[in-house]
């Protein structure tokens, strides 16, 4: 109990906020306590290697058998060890005689139980007439009261038959009594079953390893017991301690509780532990807040420290939650106490596996002192229970040869006799029948279970080896029980597999049976103390567990948050902090096209091409077609632009049409300038075609109507531009037949013929490889562009380079032809047209590769629509300005003039 005052202390020394953490330390002595036996082993290995080197020397025994002893005769001796006394003598050591121990006290009626658990197996083994059959067991219990010199002294007086000779051949008669007074006599026995620490089973196994003789521990966990090499004789029936720290690294995952603290014993049990928790949440998402190491010497700073730690830890939590170890997640002090209770429902533990034991509970309830006179143990109980002295009953003997009698003036023993005859006397009605006490409470049998099911493994073993039943000839060897060779035997409790009466598969693999714990939890109760409650077993490396069943801190039936950042939403990502755990993150919102359905999601997800993300970047919806349309502004401005173009050259061609009798229209082929405007007014209305829904037909035709409108209209214009060069060339001497080449039939036939090229090489390419309406995927966005795809890009680039290389030879000869003499020379216009004309398809060409979407579309009309503006505005402006401002120059004299 020097936890629980330790306990009062740091509550009294912290605020009242932190005070509810400070029953900490009681939780950490109860791990301190079963780790602390791992400090002492290098001392006591060291004795023991002494004790190896002794080889060739002659042996003698330290002392008799411990006279604490209850013992049953039978044909095979089963060996028990158990540390029923828990409060040891003090021991003043003068290091030049043999050490002298006074017995101890303070009977553990919980150890007591255990003890009553073999004693109960064995009776019902003997019932059982397929279980050894003619062979009788029985048993050897002493008590080593937790001393390490004196469980090696029993031990080795167990497995020598309590003489003074090492040979263990040498077998004497064996009393049938309870351990009588000065009983000195017995049968080595074969298997020890015992071992209540790792520290206890690692000195035990390493000094009867060379005899071969087995040991089945029901209690010592240290994994490094596993090691066949070191220890081939140690077997267990309960797991190794990684099995724990891995079943509570397990709840933490299951839990989500992705940001947890962890508080150990500065010992190799709770830094194996640690070790072990950390590798198994290793990549699963579970970081560490921190660690806190708690150290015996100074249990009451680091508990405090521990408190103050957890209360400010930064972790984001609904409520302190606690998974406890075995160590004190089943302790009924803790269960009890009101101060616990407070802080710690809820609790969720790993506790060492229960199992009913039928018929345990009324072997336990039969037990009478009358019945047992020899059983010193129980007579023990008895006064402990009863407040009365069993009279009349035979009492332990101490002998005062054996070294662990005093030299003192009142011994131990002396002591006893003394309390004991202050007692009244029992009346002999004293009963366990319906009785409530927690000895005779067979509810939750844990370390009980693990004692039954060494008992029968031995049993087991044994039957295998004397009915010479294993298949194994190298081991058969039919011993009969008075020759048992513990050799033999540990052989056979090697390969022992076998079903137990409840039904459970039990075999061993090296020293550790399969790994199986109950998970339990703290729940409280309307009379105010808490209950424990199983709500799940664990099973190697499976978790069965009933979430309905469990009572949390909360008080609530939701799983209570423990994590260092809040998971993502979904429509987010988490992006991890630079220098901080995994488990430290923000969240970022996911990219447009990108979307994550889950929460807590690592990642977004890339949308479908024909997908988009919604606003909430949560689903991935259908991408809207999107095309140029009327309905939208640009759409209405280049339709605007393209009817007023071709409104402006209808009324050029009225105005021409009215004053088509003038010198200024007939002036270098009037028929020419009306198919020019012609061309003109069906170039603005082409652009019209690329506005609106792309279609099959409305893809084939744009392009068609758009290659042969401008070859028709450059064509006019070149041919325009030849006329006016033979008309000047015709003049001079020599060249009055050049005009014959180019009269109006000639013009004619000359804009069909380049218009006809036009024609053919568009058929051609509509016929082969058209444009076709598709879907453009390549701009990110909600929107998916409907545009008409070049299927062949050498046909347009054919369409286009035809109607460039017309441009080019127009602008060529327009050229030579701007400083002939003419008071009007039209070659001028046109040459200025055609620089505008070649500028914007030359600038076209860029601007229409890099252009996203439908701009694609809009950058194609803006170049139609911008040159034919230039052609009208160049060619027609002049003319009509003089037609309609200027009447008194359309006349035939001041347009030859100079």
């Amino acid at each position: 109990m020097r936890y629980l005052r330790v306990l009062m202390q740091s509550i009294s020394r912290l605020n009242q906020s932190a005070a509810s953490m400070c029953w900490l330390p009681r939780l950490l002595a109860r791990w301190l306590s079963s780790a602390l036996s791992l400090l002492l082993l290098s001392a006591v290995g060291r004795r023991t290697g002494g004790l190896e080197g002794a080889t060739g020397t002659t042996c003698t025994r330290w002392s008799a058998l411990n006279n604490k002893v209850l013992s049953q005769d039978g044909d095979v001796i089963l060996g028990g060890l158990f540390n029923l006394y828990y409060i040891p003598s003090a021991v003043q050591q003068d290091f030049i005689k043999q050490p002298r121990y006074e017995p101890c006290t303070g009977l553990d009626l919980e150890t007591l139980k255990h003890l009553y658990a073999l004693a109960f197996a064995v009776d019902e083994i003997n019932g059982n007439s397929s279980l050894l059959p003619g062979v009788k067991l029985g048993y050897s219990i002493v008590d080593s009261c937790g001393r390490y010199p004196w469980a090696l002294q029993d031990t080795l007086s167990l497995v020598g038959g309590n003489t003074r000779s090492c040979n263990l051949t040498a077998s004497t008669p064996q009393s049938a009594s309870h351990g009588q007074p000065g009983d000195t006599s017995g049968k080595p026995v074969p298997l020890l079953i015992g071992a209540s620490s790792s520290t206890t089973g690692i000195i035990l196994s390493t000094t009867l390893g060379p005899l071969s003789i087995p040991i089945i521990s029901y209690q010592a966990t240290c994994p490094c017991l596993s090691d066949r090499l070191k220890f081939p004789n140690f077997f267990r029936t309960i797991p190794s301690d990684i099995y724990q720290a891995r079943a509570l690294a397990q709840l933490a995952i299951r839990f989500h509780w992705t940001w947890v603290g962890a508080v150990h014993a500065n010992t190799a049990y709770g830094q194996l532990a640690m070790q072990v928790f950390k590798e198994e949440i290793k990549g699963k998402g579970v970081c560490l807040d921190f660690v806190e190491t708690v150290h015996r010497e100074t249990i009451e700073r680091d508990a405090r420290r521990a408190a103050l730690t957890i209360q400010a830890s930064t972790a984001r939590v609904t409520d302190r939650q606690f998974l406890a170890s075995e160590a004190w997640s089943t302790s009924d002090d803790l269960l009890q106490d009101p101060a616990v209770s407070n802080v710690a429902s809820g609790v969720l533990g790993v506790a060492i596996r229960s199992s009913p034991i039928p018929g345990f509970e009324k072997y336990l309830r039969n037990l009478h002192p009358v019945r047992r006179p020899h059983d010193g143990f129980l007579r023990d109980f008895w006064e402990k229970v009863f407040g009365c002295s069993a009279g009349g009953v035979a009492s332990f003997a101490y002998s005062s040869s054996s070294p662990r009698a005093s030299n003192g003036s009142t011994s131990s023993p002396a002591k006893e006799s003394l309390h004991r005859a202050s007692l009244p006397p029992c009346s002999g009605t004293e009963s366990l029948e319906g009785l409530q006490h927690p000895f005779t409470d067979t509810s939750q049998l844990r370390v009980v279970y693990n004692v039954y099911l060494a008992v029968y493994a031995a049993a087991h073993a044994l039957h295998s080896l004397l009915s010479c039943s294993s298949r194994d000839r190298d081991i058969s060897t039919c011993s009969s029980p008075d020759h048992i060779k513990p050799k033999e035997l540990l052989q056979h409790l090697n390969q022992v597999n076998f079903t137990t009466p409840q039904g459970e598969m039990l075999y061993f693999q090296g020293a550790d049976t399969p790994a199986k714990y109950d998970l339990v939890n703290w729940q409280k109760t309307p009379e105010g103390p808490m209950k424990l409650v199983l709500i799940g077993h664990v099973d190697g490396f499976d978790l069965l567990l009933n979430q309905s069943a469990i009572q949390w801190s909360t008080g609530s039936n939701q799983v209570p948050v423990s994590v260092c950042s809040e998971s993502c939403p979904p429509g987010s990502r988490l992006a991890n902090r630079k220098g901080e755990p995994v488990c430290c993150f923000d969240c970022i919102q996911c990219a447009e096209g990108e979307i994550s359905n889950t929460i807590g999601s690592s990642h977004c997800d890339p949308c479908p091409s024909e997908f988009w993300s919604n606003a909430d970047r949560t689903a991935c919806v259908p991408r809207q077609l999107d095309f140029l349309s009327f309905n939208e502004t640009l759409g209405i401005t280049l339709t605007t632009a393209a009817v007023s173009g071709a409104t402006v050259t209808a009324a050029v061609f009225l105005v021409f049409v009215y004053h088509h009798q003038t010198p200024m229209v007939r002036a270098n082929n009037s028929e020419l300038s009306f198919l020019l405007l012609l061309s003109l007014k069906l170039c603005f209305l082409c652009s019209l075609l690329f506005i609106g829904r792309p279609s099959v037909w409305a893809c084939r035709f744009q392009q068609a109507a758009f290659g042969i409108s401008f070859v028709l209209c450059v064509s006019c214009l070149l041919v325009k531009t030849i006329v006016v060069l033979a008309v000047f060339r015709s003049a001079r001497a020599g060249a009055g037949s050049l005009m014959k080449w180019f009269g109006l039939r000639q013009q004619r036939g000359s804009v069909g013929l380049f218009t006809c090229i036009q024609v053919i090489i568009c058929a051609i390419w509509l016929s082969l490889s058209p444009p076709v309406p598709q879907q453009d995927f390549g701009l990110r966005g909600s929107k998916v562009t409907l545009r008409c795809a070049m299927a062949s890009l050498v046909g347009f680039s054919l369409v286009l380079g035809y109607i460039g290389l017309l441009a080019c030879s127009c602008l060529l000869l327009a050229f030579l032809a701007r400083k002939l003499p003419d008071n009007f020379n039209e070659a001028k216009l046109i040459t200025f047209s055609m620089l505008i004309f070649c500028a914007v398809w030359v600038a076209f060409v860029p601007a229409y590769i890099s252009s996203p979407g439908k701009y694609v579309v809009a950058v194609e009309i803006f170049a139609i629509l911008a040159s034919s503006y230039g052609l009208l505005l160049c060619i027609f402006a002049p003319k009509c300005f003089i037609i309609l401002l200027k009447p008194e120059k359309n006349t035939k004299k001041h347009l030859m003039a100079r």
